[in-house]
């Protein structure tokens, strides 16, 4: 079994607020439990908290891509701007996130046999990732990017991540969370909510997730992509 990481004495069981959101939940958790240790109502489980996340990760890909064009078109953006969303990516999606899943997930599926292959590989992507935004970050200078070559390389680094965490991201939510409750008991996988629960609060807060939304939303914004209707095809 491949030891991917020491489990964090962390947790969370974020309760969401929107009254919808509390029913929808209810009805999951009703379907979805066994037994005496069913989620609470309005309590997210440990595979939506994680997919929530990713939530984060695919707003982070429009800002990524915005800036790779403007690399390439010779157009100008703002340095901090990308300096910002490394920083979410390495804070908040690699040494939070990955990590629980590393810590929380990949273990209990090497030890219990399953999905193995699969989570061989999300563990060689998420290093992939960490090395990819140190080589951006390293690249992000004024100097360094007044150069031409170095602006085609920013942009197709900032391609790469993209084209990494798509699949990456679609493999998890689709096929290892929904399977995650067959590796592991349901007391333990209350518990896994806990860890990610203490954990969030720890690194970023109360109310943590809400805060990381609201930075990327800013970088949106200072980007001109904010507005969710520019997105929308003419048809």
């Amino acid at each position: 079994m491949k030891d991917y990481l020491e489990p964090k004495e962390t947790r969370r069981n974020f309760l969401a607020k929107s009254g919808l959101f509390l029913a929808a939940a209810s009805l999951l958790g009703a379907c979805c439990a066994s037994g005496p240790e069913k989620e609470k109502a309005g309590e997210i489980s440990p595979p939506e908290d994680l997919m929530r996340e990713h939530g984060v990760l695919r707003r982070i890909m429009p800002v990524y891509e915005e800036i790779g064009r403007r690399l390439k078109a010779g157009e100008e953006f703002p340095l901090q701007v990308l300096t910002e969303a490394n920083d979410i990516t390495r804070r908040f999606i690699q040494d939070y996130h990955e990590k629980n899943e590393e810590s929380q997930l990949f273990n209990r599926f090497s030890s219990a046999g399953k999905l193995t292959e699969l989570v061989a590989i999300l563990y060689q992507q998420h290093l992939a990732g960490r090395k990819l935004i140190g080589e951006i970050n390293s690249a992000n200078t004024e100097d360094n990017l007044k150069n031409p070559g170095e602006r085609a390389r920013v942009a197709d680094l900032l391609a790469s991540f993209n084209r990494l965490y798509r699949p990456h991201a679609a493999w998890e939510d689709t096929v290892l969370f929904p399977a995650f409750r067959s590796v592991i008991s349901s007391k333990d996988f209350t518990a896994v909510g806990e860890i990610f629960d203490k954990d969030e609060v720890k690194l970023f807060g109360e109310n943590g997730f809400a805060k990381i939304v609201g930075q990327v939303a800013d970088l949106e914004k200072k980007l001109g992509i904010y507005d969710l209707q520019q997105f929308t095809p003419k048809v």
